[in-house]
């Protein structure tokens, strides 16, 4: 009786979705013919007519605007990639350091955690843009000796030079998503028993090692799940790029709604684009669970 009632339960709420979205299309639609101006997807393929601080590929404003978008979403890729793989380094390191035997270790790792996710994200990307990375000397110099170099204009890593708006995304997403991969890492560490690691230490086997060989890959099917989704919400956030002025999705979507008026067809066209990248994140994360599963599962 119940099983039933939940199904029927389903079908209303599916209806009643349908009915709304219905509404919302008519609506939609009543007002372009009002306005005169149609649904229409012509203004993709006209001259984009504005510049682009950076483009994976080469790039004129003299472009069509669908490949003006394109350049964004492959900027936005770039970025959130990059951002997931710092992110996680930065909160597995993080979350291993809170679970240390060193007190020094564990205090600081709570500071970060602690500071970081209480401070907004757009304060975060300003302060890494205005404050850390413009105010560095016009002249290149290299902190770590010949491996980086650092000024106002960019930064250069092992001969890849990166934009200072491209370094202050990547480093604001990164630090900020880090902070809660750690806690995410820290509560699957958790989630294996005390005797795991009294066994590692027992064999004298470091804290690094153990962490690598015995807790982690036992933490993995609690970890995963919550990784999933902050990296989903990486991926929303970097939608904030636009403040710093970095040339992602969301900067050349609105430069061309501006531009062409065309702000349903463009929200439209964003949507699908986000929800490509979000079907991406999600689907690389389902494989690495499977197998992961999989792999427990053989041993």
């Amino acid at each position: 009786m119940n099983r039933s009632k939940r199904w029927w339960w389903q079908v209303i709420i599916v209806l009643g979705l349908l009915t709304v979205m219905g509404i919302l299309i008519n609506n939609l639609a009543v007002n372009l013919i009002r306005t005169g101006l149609g649904l229409s997807f012509d203004w993709l393929w006209r001259p984009a007519g504005f510049a682009l601080s950076e483009h994976p590929l080469p790039y004129q404003p003299s472009d069509s605007t669908a490949w003006a978008l394109l350049m964004g979403w492959l900027n936005s890729l770039r970025v959130i990639v990059a951002g997931i793989v710092l992110a996680t380094l930065l909160g597995v390191t993080t979350g291993a350091a809170r679970r240390s035997l060193n007190p020094l270790l564990r205090q600081l790792a709570a500071l970060y955690v602690g500071l970081i996710r209480q401070i907004p994200l757009l304060l975060q990307l300003l302060f890494w843009y205005f404050v850390a990375f413009l105010g560095l000397p016009s002249e290149p110099f290299a902190p770590l000796g010949a491996v980086i170099h650092l000024s106002n204009q960019g930064i250069s890593l092992l001969g890849v030079t990166l934009s200072v708006e491209f370094a202050a995304v990547l480093l604001g997403l990164s630090v900020f998503t880090g902070a809660s991969i750690a806690e995410v890492v820290r509560g699957g560490l958790d989630s294996v028993p005390r005797g795991q690691w009294e066994a590692f230490r027992s064999l004298g086997m470091t804290e690094g090692l153990g962490l690598r060989r015995i807790v982690l890959p036992q933490a993995l099917p609690a970890i995963l799940p919550a990784l999933s989704s902050q990296y989903l919400n990486l991926a929303k956030n970097s939608t904030l790029a636009i403040a710093v002025g970095y040339a992602d999705l969301y900067a050349v979507s609105d430069t061309t709604i501006t531009q062409t008026g065309r702000a349903i067809e463009g929200f439209l066209l964003l949507l699908l684009s986000f929800l490509l990248l979000n079907l991406l994140i999600n689907g690389g994360m389902q494989l690495l669970n499977r197998a992961v599963l999989r792999g427990q599962h053989h041993h």
